[in-house]
């Protein structure tokens, strides 16, 4: 049986693509698409990545009007039917209101019908709606995650399973099927969005760690790192923390055209629109974000925005103060146009990932 790689880092640094599925507008901002559409442009975008050299493509799961991707599992399938060498993961799944035994077989038959491609990166998510809609109770948040990775995890051994809980009925030597052909099962992360117990959680449970950094400098979760480390240390993972290989990965917004000026002229409307409405949602405030707030947060925060130099830069840097062996780029954002994000996809292929390895290996 052939043996896939498993959490321990890549010999080369990965270059991801993530989105959401957000229902974008057409060009000229004349028309909202249709989900329908918008699921399809996915498709599309999908296939360009993987024509582009990019590495990964991840596709995200919500249950709201303004993402049309509630099943990531059934969108990566089809992209990886029609895609050749790309992985293919989940940006994330939601496993707190999901079935950890349903959520494994479906990513191991993606995972065989693309010769060991699919990963699943296990997350609460950064909405809610899920909950409610399949029977859950807010009350019991931490508990549902806690439980269910701890038996995601187990899954993974592929062989009898015996796991008992209170979110679920319980399990006594019974096998899960299809298995795959990977060494420790399907590769698996922890998706973190700064929580110190979710680092530990991810090193306890001996997974890759994928840092959300969707707000402020890259470099403030350099602590976090450095504890996923010592913790794997403890949990007998890893001899020390400079021996440590398993995968960091971090996430972040971005856009990418031909000049920095472009891509920002380009970005700053849909993402401000974003901010406008998560702010409303969230209690923030109900003003759209100021162009300077936005140049700021490219400068100085969590914004990959600009010329492939531009983000190429930003990505190195990060990859230097994080010692990441992943970078995940979410290149679409509200409304912006189909269009533009194919621009984006091909010159993160192309012109991005090129410059970061010569100036990382250089």
């Amino acid at each position: 049986m052939t043996q896939l790689s498993d959490e321990r880092q890549s010999p080369q640094f990965e270059f991801g693509l993530h989105t959401f599925g957000d229902v974008t507008s057409t060009a000229d901002g004349s028309r909202q698409l249709s989900q329908p559409e918008v699921l399809r442009n996915v498709l599309a975008e999908a296939q360009l990545a993987d024509r582009s050299g990019v590495d990964v493509f991840g596709v995200g799961e919500h249950h709201r009007p303004d993402y049309a991707v509630s099943a990531p599992d059934v969108v990566l399938a089809g992209i990886g039917t029609s895609t050749e060498r790309i992985k293919l993961i989940s940006a994330v799944t939601v496993l707190s209101s999901d079935d950890p035994v349903r959520v494994y077989q479906r990513f191991a038959t993606i995972d065989g019908l693309t010769g060991g491609r699919a990963e699943v990166s296990l997350g609460r998510g950064s909405f809610i709606e899920s909950y409610p809609l399949f029977g859950y109770d807010l009350s019991d948040y931490e508990k549902l995650f806690e439980e269910k990775v701890d038996l995601f995890v187990k899954l993974r051994s592929e062989g009898k399973i015996n796991w008992s809980g209170d979110t679920r009925a319980g399990l006594k030597n019974q096998e899960i099927f299809p298995k795959t052909e990977h060494e420790r099962g399907l590769p698996t992360w922890i998706a973190v969005g700064g929580t110190p117990n979710s680092v530990v959680r991810a090193a306890r449970h001996a997974v890759g760690l994928e840092l959300a950094i969707i707000g402020g400098a890259p470099h403030r979760f350099a602590p976090l790192v450095d504890l996923y480390k010592r913790a794997l240390v403890e949990f007998g993972h890893a001899a020390s923390p400079e021996t440590a290989d398993f995968r960091v990965a971090s996430h972040s917004h971005g856009f990418i055209a031909d000049t920095d000026e472009r891509a920002r002229d380009i970005f700053y409307p849909s993402w401000a629109e974003t901010m406008a409405q998560l702010g409303r949602e969230r209690g923030w405030g109900n003003g759209y974000p100021s162009r300077e707030q936005f140049e700021q947060e490219i400068t100085h925060g969590a914004l990959f925005v600009g010329s492939p130099e531009t983000v190429a830069e930003k990505i190195v840097k990060t990859q230097q103060q994080l010692g990441i062996s992943r970078f995940g780029l979410k290149y679409g954002n509200g409304s912006l146009a189909h269009e533009h994000m194919m621009e984006a996809i091909e010159l993160y292929g192309t012109k991005v990932k090129p410059l970061v390895l010569e100036r990382l290996q250089g």
